[in-house]
C-alpha cells in the first residue's frame, strides 16, 4: 500500500510519503530513546517489544481517509451532500514534525471539502505551545474552502490561558469559534457553525456561542472534548464535532486501551455517537501523545457528508 503515488489513497489509506519519514531528522533521538527502551531487559520479551514499537512508529505515519454521511434532521436542502473534513489533535512537537504537517494539510487540501475543522491541540505540550503552536497553525490555515475553514482550542493549546492561541489564530485566515458562532449562507438558506473553548482548561460558554441561532437553526458544534456534550447538553446542537481521546492511541482487540482521556471511557474512542441531547462524532487524530506510536489506531482525516435523512 505504501508504493503508491505520493498523497495517493488505497482503501482509505492516504500515502504521506512514499519517501520521507514521518519523524524529521532532528526528532529521530527521541524515537531512538523509546525504541532502546523497548529493547531494555533483553531476551524475547524485548524483541516483541521493539517489533511492536516498530509497527507502531509506521502506523503512526499511515494517515487514512475516513468518510461517513451523517443525519441532521433540520438541515436545509441547500446543504445536502456537503462536506466536511475534521483535521484534530496534531501535536506537534517531538513525535510530529512539521512536516507530517504539511502533509497531512496537503492531503487534507486534495479532499476538496466544502468546510474544514480544525479541532484543537496544534501543540503537543503545553510549556512548549509558544515554539509548537503557532508552525503548526500557520501551516494548516493554508487550507481553503467555499464554505471557511473553522478553529477551536484544545486543552493543550491553553498555555497562559489561551493567549498563545489567540494570537496565533488571529493572524490566520481560519475563523477561530472559540464560545461564537458563525452563519454559512448557500441559495438563501442558512446553517450554522460554532465552537467552544477547551473543557479541561478554557473557559467554555456554550449559551454565548449560541446566542444568535434562529430557534430550529440546523447547528454544528465545535468542541475538542467530547465529555462536553455529555455534560453540557443542548438540544439546539444538531451534531456535535470532536477529537481528543486519539482512538486510545493503542488499541488491542479484546483487550482494548488503558489509556482514555474521557470519564466516559470507551464511548467517545472514535466514530459517531449519541450524545444526551446530540449525536457526537470523534475523530482519532493525526498526532500522538505520552508514546510517539499508534497501534490498531491509524491517524485519520475525517470526510462528513452532511444529509437530512429525507433523501
Amino acid at each position: 500500500l505504501r508504493a503508491v503515488v505520493r498523497f495517493g489513497y488505497v482503501d482509505g489509506l492516504a500515502n504521506t510519503d512514499t519517501q520521507g519519514s514521518r519523524m524529521e531528522p532532528t526528532n529521530q533521538p527521541t524515537r531512538r530513546r523509546f525504541l532502546r527502551r523497548a529493547l531494555q531487559g533483553g531476551g524475547a520479551l524485548a524483541g516483541v517489544g521493539a517489533i511492536t514499537a516498530g509497527y507502531g512508529f509506521w502506523e503512526a505515519s499511515q494517515i487514512r481517509i475516513r468518510r461517513q454521511t451523517v443525519v441532521l434532521p433540520r438541515l436545509p436542502e441547500a446543504f445536502e451532500g456537503k462536506t466536511l473534513a475534521i483535521l484534530t489533535d496534531f501535536h506537534h512537537g517531538p513525535y510530529v514534525s512539521i512536516g507530517f504537517i504539511r502533509q497531512a494539510t496537503a492531503i487534507a487540501q486534495e479532499l476538496r471539502a466544502d468546510a474544514y475543522t480544525l479541532l484543537g491541540d496544534f501543540a503537543h505540550k503545553g510549556t512548549h505551545t509558544a515554539e509548537q503552536l503557532p508552525e503548526c497553525l500557520e501551516t494548516v490555515s493554508r487550507l481553503e474552502a467555499p464554505l471557511g475553514v473553522f478553529a477551536v482550542p484544545g486543552n493543550h493549546d491553553m498555555q497562559e490561558s489561551g493567549r498563545i492561541y489567540r494570537e496565533a489564530v488571529a493572524a490566520s485566515k481560519v475563523t477561530d469559534l472559540t464560545n461564537r458562532s458563525m452563519r454559512l449562507s448557500l441559495d438563501g438558506e442558512d446553517m450554522w457553525v460554532a465552537g467552544v473553548d477547551d473543557h479541561w482548561w478554557g473557559k467554555p460558554n456554550l449559551d454565548t456561542a449560541l446566542k444568535s441561532l434562529p430557534e430550529g437553526a440546523a447547528t454544528i458544534l465545535l468542541a475538542h472534548n467530547p465529555d462536553f456534550a455529555e455534560e453540557k447538553p443542548d438540544p439546539r446542537v444538531s451534531l456535535v464535532l470532536s477529537g481528543h481521546t486519539h482512538g486510545g492511541q493503542v488499541y488491542l482487540p479484546g483487550v482494548g486501551t488503558t489509556w482514555m482521556p474521557s470519564r466516559y471511557g470507551a464511548k467517545y474512542r472514535g466514530g459517531l455517537t449519541q450524545a444526551p441531547a446530540s449525536p457526537v462524532f470523534v475523530s482519532r487524530g493525526l498526532g500522538e501523545a505520552g508514546v510517539p506510536l499508534r497501534l490498531n489506531c491509524p491517524p485519520e482525516i475525517n470526510v462528513l457528508t452532511l444529509s437530512s435523512g429525507r433523501h
